[in-house]
């Protein structure tokens, strides 16, 4: 999938746009701002803060994220140990900052997770936290858990441990930065190490995902960004060092899953394996086509083959989300659940490296760190175990909807002087009618355009994976819809 990058053009359209998006505020009930007892609590921990021993300032992290991030929740320091690796992985200690039963802990139980809206975000803590104090900036000590993860040769896990300690990162990286850095070899000597190293252990690990059958569905984002005062809408291709450092969270979430199951307590990421009826329809729509996905290969395997610059193999990328459905948490304590694998890792996992964005990684930040140093695990924590997988569902949910409820918005806004135009599209699936494939004439096709980057529906049957001239029928920013049928077909 090649890159696209628009913007709203005039200032007619910009006025529209912005105000829809501020709509979307009211419409979901997002909060503004945090009350005063929460903010007087927030300043009263930072103040009182005191950075944890052991120092592990003198490892060189770096932190890779979006290049605006400020919540930066993760930072890595890789080195060989013999024919091995040793992963260094330092978290966020949101935990030191939250205060058990407190205004900020009921708050960001609330909450669940940082909702990102076009130009803003609606953090699960404030600002002076995480933006702040807690942020593993560069040039400055902080707070941390640090994972330390042992591999042998082939990069598969021998043993894994996380503590509290104090660490320091050097380099604050975009991906797009670091990827050139470890392309042209001009990464400073500081870091150049972990850099090529991530592509030696991302490379080892994607192959051991492979061999467990694990899958990554890495389809290009569609991603709605606020740049030099306008809107802009994209279509990102993932870069390889997005996938080694996804690899890197990943194995940590494993190595998470692992503590607290050897320790019998604590709150798995899960997700059943695809049923067989998804699993044959999908297996029809490869060979329907042309990309036929053989029995003897796992189904992460297959997707890994995909070219998205293919529009057949695009439809297929898309299609393929029928098999990633029903992931939820599975909390547990003095016992292991039944169900404990997370079907699309093919693992055991957790969620442990983003704390400052998402609730539950607090807790199993502690739970684990308990485990590893032997002690109790907090009570806190454990009382917490039971109603964490509703607030991240609930949460889950209003971050689904906001987000594409705002990329609708853009879209319609991109697209708002092109009435009457026409777009080569690909289409990502038929139509369907009561969760169903249907051939009824009322009937929509899913769709992508490729310059604006948007999907959307065009009336009519059409085959997937074929390449189609669709002309826009109409467009209303309000009501954040667009409209297409195919080109030569009167507009109803």
């Amino acid at each position: 999938m090649p890159y696209s990058h628009i913007g709203v053009r005039d200032s007619i359209a910009q006025h529209s746009l912005a105000k829809a998006l501020a709509a979307l505020n009211e419409e979901f009930k997002l909060p503004d701002g945090f009350a005063p007892d929460i903010l007087a609590e927030v300043d009263r921990v930072i103040a009182g803060h005191e950075l944890p021993t052991p120092d592990l300032t003198a490892l060189p992290f770096i932190t890779i994220d979006p290049p605006t991030s400020q919540d930066l929740d993760q930072a890595m320091f890789l080195e060989r140990s013999g024919d091995g690796y040793v992963v260094h992985y330092a978290i966020a200690d949101v935990p030191a900052f939250v205060p058990a039963g407190g205004p900020l802990d009921a708050e960001t139980r609330r909450r669940g997770q940082t909702i990102y809206t076009p130009g803003q975000r609606i953090p699960l803590h404030p600002l002076p936290l995480s933006e702040g104090a807690a942020s593993l900036f560069a040039n400055d000590p902080r707070s941390a858990y640090v994972w330390e993860i042992h591999l042998d040769a082939a990069g598969v896990q021998t043993t894994a441990k996380v503590r509290r300690a104090t660490v320091q990162s050097i380099a604050k990286l975009g991906y797009e930065e670091a990827q050139r850095m470890y392309d042209a070899g001009s990464a400073p000597a500081a870091y150049a190490g972990t850099l090529a190293l991530l592509a030696e252990i991302g490379t080892k690990r994607i192959e051991l995902e492979r061999a467990r059958g694990g899958a990554s569905l890495n389809v290009p984002a569609q991603e709605v960004e606020f740049v030099d005062g306008r809107y802009v809408l994209e279509f990102r291709p993932g870069l390889p060092i997005e996938d080694w450092n996804a690899q890197i969270s990943l194995l940590t979430g494993m190595a998470a899953a692992q503590v607290m199951i050897e320790g019998k307590v604590g709150i798995l990421r899960t997700m059943p394996a695809p049923d067989e009826e998804a699993i044959a329809a999908y297996r029809l729509q490869t060979v329907a086509l042309g990309k036929p996905w053989g029995t003897d290969m796992a189904y992460g395997a297959y997707l890994r083959t995909l070219d998205t610059a293919d529009p057949k193999h695009l439809a297929l990328m898309h299609a393929a989300t029928t098999l990633f459905r029903g992931a939820s948490y599975t909390p547990f304590n003095g016992s292991v659940p039944e169900q404990v694998m997370q079907a699309a890792v093919a693992a055991p996992y957790a969620h442990t490296t983003a704390p400052l964005r998402r609730l539950v990684d607090r807790f199993v930040l502690s739970i684990c760190a308990s485990l590893c140093a032997g002690e109790e695990v907090p009570e806190w924590a454990i009382a917490a175990l039971e109603e964490l997988p509703e607030i991240m569902a609930e949460s889950n949910q209003l971050a689904n909807k906001v987000d594409r409820a705002a990329i609708d918005t853009v879209e319609a806004a991109l697209l708002s002087h092109d009435v009457g135009g026409e777009f080569d599209a690909v289409v990502l699936a038929g139509p369907k009618k009561n969760g169903h494939n249907s051939r009824a004439a009322a009937a929509r096709s899913s769709i992508q355009i490729t310059t604006p980057a948007v999907t959307g529906y065009c009336e009519g049957d059409l085959e997937p994976g074929t390449v189609v001239r669709v002309r826009l029928a109409e467009v209303d920013i309000a009501k954040r819809t667009v409209r297409f049928v195919q080109a030569g077909q009167p507009v109803s």
